[in-house]
């Protein structure tokens, strides 16, 4: 067994956000989400997962948009937010000054 940590090994450069998965199962799926500074969802995307997600902000900061609502809901570090599977939703914006890093639990 080895030890990670979930803020350290970053890429160099960030182009645009990287998902890497930590671990994958039939009943759940684990990853860690680097956003670049100052990103957000492509106008006009939305993601919309077959999976309940359950998401902690580690590190930076964003808003996060809800589209059935128009609901902004707004994370800072160690903030957790449980997004219901087939709720749309996009990145509204990242921190402007650090990547930020989510920690993302899709589960059925």
């Amino acid at each position: 067994m080895e030890t990670h940590n979930l803020l350290t090994n970053l890429p160099d450069k960030l182009p645009e956000e990287v998902f890497e998965t930590l671990i994958n199962s039939k009943n759940i799926k684990i990853e860690r989400i680097i956003s670049p500074k100052d990103h957000k969802t492509p106008d006009g995307k939305w993601f919309k997962q077959d999976l309940n997600e359950f998401v902690i902000l580690l590190k930076g900061s964003a808003v996060l948009l809800f589209k059935e609502n128009g609901y902004f809901t707004n994370l800072k570090p160690v903030d957790y937010i449980n997004i219901p599977r087939y709720k749309e939703h996009r990145v509204e914006s990242t921190d402007k000054e650090v990547e930020t890093i989510w920690l993302a639990i899709h589960y059925k």
